[in-house]
């Protein structure tokens, strides 16, 4: 159940954020909630932890606080709170983690901070492959670009002259 929940939340994120180019920690959520969902066992697996009462009784509790920040969840989609809303996609998979982790102890499972780290990482790595693909105008090129700009600027306000120069009348005249 809790897999099941934070994949859809997790799609629900992934539609939020689609239609620009996530940034680090966006992507770093992603990757979080993946590291979750990816193989998650059968309840008959071997892998399965069977579950003392102390035991239970947390993951009970983990299952309450994830539904506990759904409604949060959903009002931040509604609004539009990207931030917010990827906080409380980490929150909510910080959730099913530990409900993995009882029943499956012996899993790697990676901490938010580790994957973020790594993430930002790769998101300065790519920021710098990027500068470094520009070209640095000269001295001359600028120059260039702002005498262009200044002759384009001239060439506007003398059309503007002329029109409102042109009949004498104002926009709001009738004849």
């Amino acid at each position: 159940m809790a897999s099941e929940r934070l994949s859809i939340l997790r799609y629900v994120f992934l539609v939020q954020i689609e239609d620009g180019i996530p940034d680090a920690e966006q992507r770093a959520c992603l990757e979080y909630a993946d590291a979750v969902l990816i193989g998650w066992p059968d309840e008959d697996s071997d892998q399965v932890h069977d579950l003392n009462e102390e035991e239970l009784n947390e993951v009970r509790r983990q299952i309450t606080v994830m539904e506990d920040h759904v409604p949060t969840f959903r009002n931040q989609e509604q609004d539009g709170k990207i931030a917010d809303l990827a906080a409380s996609l980490v929150i909510i998979t910080q959730c099913v983690a530990q409900v993995r982790r009882a029943y499956q102890p012996e899993f790697p499972l990676p901490t938010f901070a580790e994957i973020r780290r790594v993430v930002q990482e790769e998101w300065d790595a790519d920021m710098e492959r990027i500068g470094s693909d520009r070209v640095s105008p000269s001295a001359e090129q600028l120059k260039e670009e702002v005498i262009a700009e200044r002759e384009e600027n001239a060439s506007l306000v003398r059309q503007e002259n002329r029109e409102s120069a042109g009949d004498g009348h104002g926009a709001g005249d009738a004849r």
